[in-house]
């Protein structure tokens, strides 16, 4: 069954993924891996942007 686009826009950038985590190739004490946690720098982290009709209302 077909989904429907809801009214938000998936940022393009990161197609709605707007955070990952990154290992380091370290290792804590307990054996578990260090990772950075990174957000989408287009959307902030969350994986919607605005319309471009919202964007170009600016002006006359």
């Amino acid at each position: 069954m077909p989904q429907h686009a809801s009214n938000t826009l998936i940022c393009r950038d990161c197609d709605g993924f707007a955070t990952v985590a990154i290992t380091t190739g370290t290792r804590h004490r307990d054996g578990t891996r260090v990772t950075v946690r990174v957000a989408c720098p287009t959307c902030h982290g969350t994986g919607h942007t605005a319309p471009a009709t919202d964007i170009a209302h600016m002006g006359r």
